[in-house]
């Protein structure tokens, strides 16, 4: 990078006057203490903006200080993030501001190094919480940054790679404003979402347009760099929403490390071929002998980063009075909604619930 320090100021200058010009209104930014930052970031992780903003409201009702997050049981915080999916992330939210609170007197370090060292803290939300809360001169580069800078930079090395965050970290560090660090970040975001799409940006009305490598060519689509992963696993499964009677239901919870852990679900079993195979996974899998519906009731596909779910579900009634498999919990639908259900089970029982109306 070779820019003269006239140049850089003034991409500063273009850059945070747009954004204090076009920022949208956002719940973390009315109030930037680093609880309220620190929190924002880890829901924005793999979760769009409109998504988060009713989750990070209930999140800051439900817990109004980092304490009582930190002395929330997991069951209330899985609840409080049921729906956004990554649950590894509130767990280790929660772990590191337990640290915070008991060990360093609940003050969120205000330094690299200190933020760094809490558990489920990378560079990424370090850098977002330090300029954002604390006014530090530290990049937060995720995807929208690096889409920006790679095309107003030409930065050809492909952003899939752990080492590429160096590149850019290497350029931001020249690039950021020392005095308003917290505004030049989330502008660059904030262009990223709004303007420097993945397709189709919108150059003409970009701040950064004269500064722009890439718009100069004609090749903002060629940027960023990203080499494609392997192809995604496909996992076939049947679920069932098994009846207890009239008023309960029999729902399990998954093991408490991999995925999805400690959240409940349906029982599940691998796909089979026929209901009597179904039926005999289950007396094989929980000790439940089932009267099933005849026809699945519906098909939920849910991708993760790594694979793909497809999964039929059925209706049954338990002829067994009760389940004999410890995994396993009978509930009524009032009790059903303090537990925290992984999306596609939550959809599952949408359309359960649909059924039974119509």
């Amino acid at each position: 990078m070779n820019w003269n320090d006239e140049k850089v100021i003034a991409f500063r200058k273009s850059l945070i006057d747009w954004y204090e010009t076009n920022k949208r209104i956002l719940p973390w930014r009315e109030n930037t203490e680093a609880y309220r930052i620190w929190v924002s970031e880890i829901m924005l992780q793999q979760t769009k903006v409109d998504t988060v903003m009713p989750y990070f409201d209930r999140f800051m009702e439900w817990f109004p200080t980092m304490k009582d997050f930190a002395d929330a049981p997991e069951e209330r915080i899985l609840k409080a993030w049921e729906g956004l999916g990554y649950y590894s992330r509130v767990r280790n939210l929660q772990a590191a501001m337990k640290t915070v609170v008991y060990e360093m007197n609940g003050i969120v370090p205000n330094d690299l190094e200190g933020i760094l060292a809490l558990k489920g803290v990378g560079p990424y939300t370090a850098g977002a919480v330090l300029s954002i809360a604390y006014e530090k001169a530290e990049p937060a580069v995720d995807g929208n940054v690096m889409r920006v800078i790679s095309r107003v930079l030409e930065i050809d090395e492909d952003i899939m790679k752990q080492k590429t965050r160096k590149t850019f970290e290497k350029a931001l560090y020249t690039l950021i404003d020392p005095d308003k660090p917290g505004e030049f970040n989330q502008g660059l975001m904030e262009i990223g979402a709004l303007v420097c799409t993945p397709k189709k940006p919108m150059c003409l009305i970009c701040p950064l347009q004269s500064f722009c490598e890439a718009h100069q060519k004609g090749e903002e689509e060629k940027y960023p760099v990203k080499i494609k992963k392997t192809k995604v696993k496909k996992v076939f499964l049947s679920s069932v929403i098994v009846k207890q009677g009239e008023e309960q239901f029999i729902i399990e919870q998954r093991p408490d490390t991999g995925l999805l852990a400690n959240l409940w679900q349906f029982p599940t079993v691998a796909k089979t071929d026929n209901q009597e195979a179904l039926k005999l996974a289950f007396l094989q899998e929980y000790g439940i002998e089932l009267e099933l519906e005849p026809e699945p009731i519906t098909h939920v596909k849910h991708i993760f980063s790594h694979l793909v779910w497809e999964v039929d579900v059925f209706v049954a009634q338990a002829i067994t009075t009760q389940p004999s498999d410890l995994k396993l919990k009978t509930v009524t639908k009032a009790e059903m909604e303090h537990l925290a259900f992984p999306v596609p089970y939550q959809k599952m029982w949408q359309a359960f619930q649909k059924g039974e109306t119509m």
